[in-house]
């Protein structure tokens, strides 16, 4: 099975759980090439990533004489799918988004087709529903192979009109969604007849690579908090909490890794409030950096006023180190008080609360918390189950035939895999 993985930009420091889904499935036998609309602009600090760049091909950047010469030979050899591509590009550019942006995705479409052509590429895959979704969209019309996309939310629920979600489900030959939350806004947004070609599968860590490192000393009291600095982590309420803290807990010390837009709101905040010795902000660091962290915390904080599912969550829970977060989207699915605290987003009382129950707690309250999340983790959220489910559903989109419900395609794959192993 020879499939594409497409995204918008890649890789990121925050996308390290595509890759980990890419090499699973490779690892899985599936042959997976690897395409992006532009790299990310920004230094990598990741090894794993660093060389998996290498091994993207990039449908812009530097490639303006690639991008004419396959427009030119689609107007050539293939006029009439090049004005169906044109017609569905009209379409979704009077949904929104305009049509420069529209003419720029067609473009990009008609690359991406040579291309899938002569790798002899079977299936699509996107991560997200946007940008990558309907380039993957227009080369399928186009005469391109089938395709599928993985939604996260939740800033591509807020632009689903705009994006033409509702026709990206209609052509789709599967959607994942990657929990039940996100499985009800696809079906909210896009129309309940497409409920039977999407399926939840969830984000997976191979938990061979979090290893817990056992539960923290009593006078280990460091906090970290792991993302992008931005307004939907919420980070800029930390250093509120962190003064409301002082003095009511033994010394503690918040720790920030990650950076972004939110950097210098952050900072003035740490200003404001007096707490440049209890929280500090450390950069992006390397995955193996960020896990050395987490285990060598007394938990993880993650303030969220909107998100999907975070990676870190799970990271920091298969380490076995309870979480603080809030009440967003997918997260509840994931946490509660069993593995940590969960407040409502924005609220720095609780979000306090929560943070002194943690910083107060005892040894054996945490490495309780800490064997709850990580049983979690490995019962809904191990790497392996995702690829099986993934390879269940490629198999039946480039099997031939009609296309069968989402959640059916995992056991088609197998039935399809026994009758092969049968007649062998």
């Amino acid at each position: 099975m020879r499939i594409a993985y497409l995204l918008n930009t890649y890789p990121m420091t925050s996308t390290t759980f595509i890759r980990r889904e890419i090499e699973a499935l490779e690892a899985d036998g599936v042959a997976v090439r690897r395409f992006a609309i532009r790299p990310w602009p920004h230094a990598l600090v990741d090894p794993r990533d660093v060389a998996d760049q290498a091994r993207v091909h990039y449908l812009l950047s530097g490639n303006a004489a690639g991008l004419a010469r396959a427009l030119a030979r689609q107007a050539l050899l293939g006029p009439l799918a090049l004005l169906r591509g044109l017609w569905l590009a009209a379409r979704l550019a009077r949904a929104g988004g305009g049509l420069v942006r529209h003419a720029a995705y067609l473009l990009e479409a008609v690359y991406l087709l040579a291309q899938l052509r002569t790798a002899g590429i079977e299936h699509v895959h996107a991560h997200f529903s946007s940008n990558a979704a309907a380039v993957a969209l227009l080369a399928r019309r186009m005469g391109g192979p089938s395709y599928s996309f993985t939604a996260h939310g939740p800033d591509e629920f807020l632009t689903a009109a705009a994006d033409g979600l509702s026709l990206k489900l209609a052509d789709a030959a599967f959607v994942v969604a990657i929990s039940d939350f996100c499985r009800g806004e696809l079906l909210r947004l896009g129309g309940a007849e497409h409920r039977d070609k999407i399926a939840v599968a969830r984000c997976g860590l191979d938990l061979a690579e979090f290893v817990p490192a056992g539960p923290p000393a009593a006078a280990d009291r460091d906090v970290v908090c792991v993302g992008r600095l931005c307004p939907q982590k919420g980070q800029a309420l930390l250093p509120a909490a962190a003064a409301a803290l002082r003095g009511t807990v033994p010394p503690f010390r918040l720790i920030l890794i990650g950076d972004g837009e939110s950097r210098a709101e952050i900072e003035a905040a740490i200003a404001r409030h007096g707490v440049a010795d209890l929280v500090s902000l450390a950069g992006w660091r390397s995955n193996p950096e960020v896990r050395a962290a987490i285990a060598g915390a007394r938990a993880l904080v993650l303030p969220s006023f909107a998100e999907g599912l975070p990676i870190v969550l799970l990271e920091a829970l298969a380490l076995e180190r309870p979480v603080v977060t809030t009440t967003v989207a997918g997260i509840p699915e994931l946490v509660d008080a069993g593995c940590g605290r969960i407040v409502p987003p924005g609220d720095v009382g609780a979000l306090t609360g929560a943070l002194r129950d943690i910083l107060l707690a005892d040894p054996e309250t945490l490495a309780a918390m800490g064997r709850t999340g990580r049983a979690r983790v490995a019962r809904h959220h191990d790497l392996r189950d995702l690829s099986a489910t993934l390879r269940g559903l490629l198999a039946a989109a480039v099997a031939p035939g009609p296309r069968v419900p989402a959640d059916a395609a995992p056991a088609k794959a197998r039935a399809a895999e026994a009758a092969v192993a049968a007649d062998a």
